[in-house]
């Protein structure tokens, strides 16, 4: 691991790139930011799947792209080591099974995993993994970049509506560039916004246990020069209901054919106070975040449960160095749910690349009529 300043990120900015010099897979720990960036080198499976298991990389995007370099890793080890196809799908199960929740991890693996059938041997593997893998990578990077331009539509009627005064936007979790390769899902349109000149602020969910909000929403929009306010996680539905929240866009990590949406714990709470306080509640996410084979999302999508220390334990910087300490009492139990699901009755549109629909099994199927069967 090696750790640098804040502005020493690699350009374009990406939270995952191949290392062209040793053919590594380079990733920033997340689990840092926003104070200090340490960049991971991933050399194998197990670190890929550690990388994953451990949020040093999260969100879904990132995960699936990070997953279709360990496929990389797994064929390069391979190559080196006389083995064939067999080790490389048990591999795939190992990556697969890293976390539950996030479709895209799932959906990766088995890309490059059908691609490298096809090849020849071992080391012309090696080659179509690094190509399956980069390719994944730019068509997600092409999706946010979609997103964000269909999502603008959205925010400029707002704007309008409001007639130029500052148009409130509430998100939940880091569903941005950090989380996506670039651009971002829920940022995307914020992004967009911005670069068009709409008058524009951002309530930052600190989104506990882990603190994705605040630590690393809040650490992209400053670099990006968006206005934005850190809120506690429960601050929402009292914004809502003083009429300071003008919209709610959030991500996903698995969003079911019929529309139901499992995001970051806490986002069926913010759908349910944009409800009752007649909100637009909209969910970004690019085509791999669909899971088409599931309809009952609230039934069907598996939860993950995480370590109950990162309930019991908060980690912040006290001027010199990161420290953990302990929030609760050493007795008491824990339990930590990373994820929640939002019906689609609650969801006003989903905004994905190639364009914003209603979260209903009908109109997610005219938008890709290709994945239903």
């Amino acid at each position: 691991m090696t750790v640098s300043g804040l502005n020493s990120l690699p350009r374009p900015l990406r939270p995952v790139w191949l290392d062209e010099a040793d053919g590594d897979v380079q990733v920033i720990d997340q689990r840092r930011l926003p104070h200090e960036v340490a960049i991971l080198a991933l050399r194998n499976v197990d670190d890929a799947i550690q990388a994953i298991a451990t949020m040093a990389v999260r969100g879904a995007p990132l995960i699936g792209v990070t997953a279709a370099y360990g496929m990389y890793l797994a064929a390069r080890h391979a190559a080196g080591h006389g083995l064939g196809i067999d080790h490389l799908e048990d591999e795939a199960r190992r990556l697969r099974a890293a976390r539950p929740t996030a479709v895209n991890l799932g959906w990766a693996v088995t890309r490059v995993l059908q691609a490298l059938a096809a090849e020849p041997g071992a080391h012309a593997r090696v080659a179509g993994a690094r190509k399956a893998a980069a390719a994944i990578a730019a068509e997600e990077v092409d999706n946010c970049r979609r997103i964000g331009a269909h999502g603008l539509s959205i925010l400029e009627a707002l704007s309008r509506a409001r007639n130029g005064r500052t148009l409130h936007i509430l998100t939940h979790c880091n569903a941005g560039w950090l989380a996506c390769v670039e651009y971002g899902t829920a940022t995307a349109p914020i992004y967009a916004a911005f670069d068009r000149g709409i008058d524009l602020h951002v309530w930052v969910d600190e989104t506990r246990p882990l603190n994705q909000g605040a630590r690393l929403t809040a650490w992209e929009l400053g670099q990006y020069g968006v206005r934005h306010t850190v809120i506690t996680d429960n601050a929402g539905g009292h914004l809502m209901q003083r009429g300071q929240v003008d919209v709610v866009i959030v991500g996903s990590d698995r969003t079911t054919a019929g529309g139901d949406v499992a995001n970051k714990i806490g986002t069926y709470l913010k759908a349910l106070a944009a409800r009752d306080n007649g909100i637009p509640f909209y969910v970004a996410l690019p085509s791999s975040t669909f899971d088409w084979g599931l309809d009952d999302g609230v039934r069907g999508i598996p939860i993950e449960e995480r370590d109950p220390d990162e309930v019991r334990y908060a980690e912040g910087w006290d001027g010199a160095e990161l420290r953990r300490v302990r929030l609760c009492p050493e007795p008491s139990a824990a339990a930590n749910f990373a994820f929640d699901v939002t019906p689609a009755r609650l969801v006003t549109g989903l905004i994905t690349e190639r364009g914003v629909c209603r979260a209903t099994a009908q109109d997610i199927g005219r938008m890709f009529p290709e994945k239903i069967k």
